[in-house]
């Protein structure tokens, strides 16, 4: 959200929505100096920022480029903010490929979440001050920048007393894991649920807010030489049980089910096999929902889950969650104090991470992108 300009384009559609900016208008540069405009007053104003943009769709390691930028004055409803940290999810590279469902006009500045302080407001601005922690209200206006200005509406604060890594990571995987575990199923203490890819920034705040409430996890995780240690750093957090997606198909897990309830609900955010096998656990009625799909094998409901379990086969995007409660932010704005509150109590910790700085985009985006990458990188501006 952190984009001066407000249009990001839906791919699968043919609109764009003016409010959410994710382009730069064409750049020009001094001939002194590497130095890009944003629109609006981009002329008119000497401050610039730091940014990591991208001018074509395709590979982030050849794509990405470290520039400064022009920022526009500040508007009488906007704030001028300070990046304090930003993470590198997957959606952030698949838009910076061109394969995510929405993509920005371009060129743009990657980066979809993270964590700034308001350090100036405009004369009308109401809802924030100076110091103001803030994360982005909504997915595409790039984040992985030193300083923006915003309009008001674009942001939501936060306590400044949660740990900094935390914020920067809550706007997409906590929320998620929220949003999952509330509106799907009525799970109550003592109830399951199993999900596969429990390793990753969404699966870890699932267990943490799970346990928080009572709900047991069977956490699947792929096999791969530290599994010993990656399962016991889950159990540490509160995963109820840490099982290799293998044992899924054996008769040990009948066994797990002799001391366990039967999930209510399966989050799957690998596709393929592995969510077929969470669907044949289920409990009848229950409901897996698909947020991802890191396999990029379709998922394969076996006719016998519908006809004899009633299963339910449901989607989540946290993006179009946000979008659709954009008008009424109550929903949001609890959801954000019920996750902060946890943070505070020190039942609900960040994934673990990596800090770099932007000078090292480049490389913390490759490591982003190794299969069984088991730390979140985070650009520390």
């Amino acid at each position: 959200m952190w984009l001066t300009l407000r249009t990001v384009c839906l791919r699968s559609q043919t609109i764009c929505r003016g409010r959410f900016a994710a382009a730069l208008l064409k750049c020009t540069r001094h001939s002194h100096a590497n130095v890009s405009h944003f629109s609006h007053s981009a002329g008119r104003s000497a401050r610039s920022c730091k940014a990591l943009v991208y001018r074509n769709y395709g590979d982030p390691a050849r794509v990405i480029k470290l520039e400064d930028l022009v920022l526009p004055s500040i508007g009488a409803k906007d704030v001028l903010v300070k990046v304090l940290a930003a993470p590198i999810n997957p959606s952030d590279i698949n838009m910076i490929q061109g394969t995510y469902a929405i993509l920005p006009d371009l060129p743009a500045v990657g980066g979809n979440e993270g964590v700034a302080q308001v350090i100036e407001v405009g004369s009308q601005v109401k809802s924030l001050k100076t110091g103001d922690w803030v994360i982005p209200r909504d997915a595409g206006l790039g984040t992985w920048r030193t300083e923006a200005v915003l309009a008001e509406d674009d942001v939501i604060s936060l306590p400044n007393d949660v740990p900094l890594l935390s914020a920067a990571t809550l706007g997409v995987n906590p929320c998620t894991a929220y949003r999952m575990l509330c509106d799907f199923e009525d799970l109550k203490p003592g109830d399951s649920v199993i999900q596969n890819a429990a390793n990753s920034g969404v699966g870890q705040a699932v267990i943490q807010i799970a346990a928080a409430r009572g709900i047991n996890t069977i956490n699947v995780i792929r096999d791969r030489p530290e599994f010993t240690q990656l399962s016991d750093r889950l159990k540490s957090i509160g995963a109820s049980h840490v099982i290799k997606e293998e044992a899924l198909r054996r008769p040990e897990i009948k066994e797990l089910f002799k001391t366990l309830s039967r999930p209510k609900l399966a989050l799957n955010g690998v596709g393929g096999k592995s969510a077929t096998e969470l669907l044949r656990h289920l409990q009848i009625g229950g409901s897996m929902v698909t947020y991802g799909g890191m396999s990029k094998q379709p998922v394969t409901v076996p006719v016998s889950a519908l006809i004899f379990k009633d299963v339910k086969v449901r989607g989540f995007w946290v993006t179009q969650w946000k979008r659709d409660h954009s008008r009424d932010g109550r929903a949001f704005r609890a959801m954000l104090d019920e996750l902060c509150t946890l943070i505070q109590q020190g039942r609900l910790t960040a994934p673990a991470c990596t800090e770099v700085g932007l000078q090292d985009c480049l490389k913390a985006l490759d490591t982003s992108m190794q299969p069984f990458t088991s730390t979140k990188q985070v650009i520390i501006m």
